[in-house]
């Protein structure tokens, strides 16, 4: 149905009923359930290692299978939720992903471990473009940096309590239960999805004054576009899109490797263990928590201060990129806390660029168009992760050290700032 003739149910209220900000704390426990989920075997790696005899290559194969599945499920949940909408779709996908976490529990073999991660990637792809999808409705485009970082630091929240609540259920009951546990949180979270989300446009408790704001830029070519529709193989008529899935699948993997590797490097080279792990682990998610909302704040101030949308971003994407560089020196020290800080500050670095990156996607992308391109650049970044998880664990297997993977970690951000400077001259809508 063509937008100028949608059928609204809006609040004639003249206050802001800032329901905008509820959907993005729906976004943002989404998000957080997400990264538990998928973080519980990286926290239980030891254990499981033990039990099942798993080698580092073992691993690495494991993490490959659940990055293929989570890049092949990108381009199909991009696509499938510009047709199902966000409500449909990401009800879909976490009964998926939920289902994937808990069968980690019944399973034995490495292969087995593959299918369910498989299943639980597959899954948990839709996370992303369904909340940018949403904040692209919800907001306009000088908020949604804000509006991406406060949901995307569910990311970073869900990392800091997985190991809480992972080594709490692990060490009362075992591994198992904290598969099943965790993947059950999902469901719960489908409850109030269901319940509360809408299209602003048709959202009864959005007044017209709320609804105004949130199309406040928009235009009329916009609308035009967001009428037809856009599939990904027409996004590759722009270079935009090469340089988002560029600088993605050059910096998608640095993330991956701290969610995946970052216990069992503390516990190699601190020489911790899983309980003694909690509290580092907390520091660098809770400093990339900061991370995610600052580099999203940064940029949208600079939009309100009078800074073009181009400058804003590109600036807050550099700031990020410079920040990951002491990352080069975090295998030379022996101090614990100065690991954790060089750690903690890429970490931030890392979902700050994010915070950034998604929200480029909507300034330059019509809203129909949004998750498509998510789950495209996604795609991009998921291929990047799942070649360097083989690469990881093959390279640890060989020399046990981590100092070669964290010198290419820490000169990835200003490579992909590079390509998007390069590429991109201007952020601005594309021209059909």
């Amino acid at each position: 149905m063509p937008t100028n003739t949608t059928t609204t149910f809006t609040n004639p209220n003249t206050k802001d009923s800032k329901i905008r900000w509820t959907i993005v704390a729906l976004l943002f426990f989404a998000t957080t359930i997400n990264y538990i989920d998928r973080q519980v075997i990286g926290l239980l790696k030891p254990f499981i290692e033990k039990d099942l005899h798993w080698t580092e290559a073992d691993y690495g194969y494991i993490v490959t299978a659940f990055q293929i599945a989570y890049a092949i499920g990108l381009l199909i949940s991009g696509s499938l939720l510009d047709k199902l909408g966000s409500r449909l779709g990401y009800t879909l996908a976490i009964i998926i992903w939920s289902i994937g976490a808990i069968l980690h529990a019944f399973v034995h073999s490495v292969m087995g471990f593959g299918i369910v991660r498989a299943v639980l990637g597959i899954g948990e792809a839709a996370n992303f473009p369904a909340a940018v999808k949403s904040v692209a409705e919800w907001f306009p485009k000088k908020d949604r940096a804000l509006a991406t970082g406060i949901f995307n630091s569910g990311a970073t929240v869900g990392a800091i309590l997985a190991p809480i609540i992972v080594g709490g259920i692990t060490l009362t009951l075992n591994w198992k239960w904290a598969f099943i546990i965790t993947g059950l949180l999902g469901f719960i979270w489908i409850i109030f999805w269901v319940l509360i989300y809408r299209v602003p446009e048709k959202h009864k408790r959005v007044s017209a004054k709320e609804l105004e704001y949130i199309l406040s830029d928009n235009d009329t070519v916009a609308e035009t576009i967001n009428d037809k529709g856009i599939t990904w193989g027409a996004l590759f008529k722009y270079r935009q899109t090469y340089a988002i899935c560029l600088s993605r699948f050059f910096t998608d993997w640095v993330w991956w490797f701290f969610l995946f590797w970052a216990p069992d490097f503390l516990n190699k080279t601190q020489n911790i263990d899983l309980k003694a792990s909690i509290v580092p682990l907390i520091i660098i998610y809770s400093m990339a928590s900061f991370g995610g909302v600052f580099g999203g704040a940064l940029s949208s101030r600079l939009i309100k201060i009078g800074k073009t949308i181009d400058f804003a971003r590109k600036t807050a994407i550099l700031v990020c990129a410079m920040l990951v560089l002491p990352l080069i020196f975090a295998t030379q020290f022996d101090n614990l806390w100065v690991v954790v800080i060089i750690i903690g500050f890429a970490t931030a670095a890392h979902q700050g660029w994010a915070s950034n990156i998604f929200t480029i996607v909507s300034d330059v992308y019509p809203k129909k168009a949004v998750a498509t391109m998510v789950g495209l650049s996604g795609f991009s970044g998921a291929i990047g992760g799942a070649l360097a998880a083989s690469f990881v664990g093959l390279i640890l297997n060989i020399s046990g050290s981590y100092t070669l993977i964290f010198i290419i970690a820490s000169t990835m951000y200003l490579l992909a700032w590079l390509i998007l400077k390069l590429m991109i001259p201007q952020i601005k809508p594309i021209d059909q």
